[in-house]
């Protein structure tokens, strides 16, 4: 999909950054969502924002009771990388998203503004 181009033939720079808006709006949005990653069926359980900042860790009673110490390190890695996961697609399959990879830009090569040569 290209950019609407102006009567001079330039990209149409109002479009590109009401584009641009949306974009950090929907960033905004998926930095304050928080996600919950889990393992042992739901018995240990980590929640992180869009921000990758850890709010908070569960682990239930019977996984204290009855796990030794290596299991439960286990279990709340697996969490953590469930919320990863988690955290990861959400944050793609916002509108907007992540993925920048296919923006077009009208032309407009901004790769050294996002660290290209």
């Amino acid at each position: 999909m290209s950019e609407p181009e102006s009567p001079s033939g330039m990209p149409d720079l109002s479009s590109l950054m009401e584009s641009a808006k949306e974009m950090l709006s929907a960033g905004s949005k998926a930095a304050e969502e928080v996600v919950t990653g889990s393992a042992g069926g739901g018995t240990v359980s980590v929640e992180v924002n869009g921000r990758w900042e850890f709010q908070s860790v569960s682990i239930s009673d019977d996984v204290i009771a009855t796990c030794d110490r290596e299991m439960i390190e286990d279990l709340v890695l697996a969490a953590l990388r469930d919320a990863a996961a988690n955290i990861e697609e959400s944050q793609l399959s916002a509108p907007g998203g992540m993925d920048l990879s296919n923006l077009d830009l009208g032309g407009l090569d901004i790769s050294k503004l996002l660290g290209g040569e």
